[in-house]
């Protein structure tokens, strides 16, 4: 596609595999830049279906459309959002961590109530001292 043709809002959502619906939601939101009208009908550049690839992209990274408001901002305002994600992503690491602990240890485990289990106790007590991750 040559970089200066632009396509209809339903060619763009067949290449990024995007409803329609979503992209006029993120345009009315600001996370898309509004198109070109040409006889009424937006009309996109090929970026577009660039910058739809990164939405997604972040809605799978677990950004919230906030986040990815605040993501697409210049550097100095986006910093705080991507700190604050990160330390929330490693939080979760640990949590989920302690979740598969618990689910491999349950498998293995011959105690009929997990609950009862000594070691399983001490896991859970570990855990709760170690605190949030850093």
């Amino acid at each position: 596609m040559e970089r200066n043709t632009r396509m209809t809002i339903g060619r763009l959502a067949e290449i990024t595999g995007v409803p329609a619906s979503a992209i006029r939601y993120w345009e009315r939101h600001g996370l898309l830049p509004a198109p070109q009208r040409e006889s009424g009908q937006r009309r996109y550049p090929p970026e577009a279906a660039e910058r739809i690839i990164v939405l997604r992209t972040c809605q799978q990274a677990g950004l919230s459309l906030a986040e990815i408001g605040e993501f697409q901002r210049e550097q100095q305002h986006r910093e705080a959002m991507i700190r604050a994600k990160i330390s929330e992503i490693e939080q979760r690491r640990v949590d989920l961590d302690h979740a598969h602990q618990l689910l491999t240890h349950a498998l293995r485990c011959g105690e009929e109530d997990i609950v009862a289990c000594p070691r399983f106790r001490e896991e859970m007590a570990a855990w709760r001292t170690a605190g949030p991750a850093p």
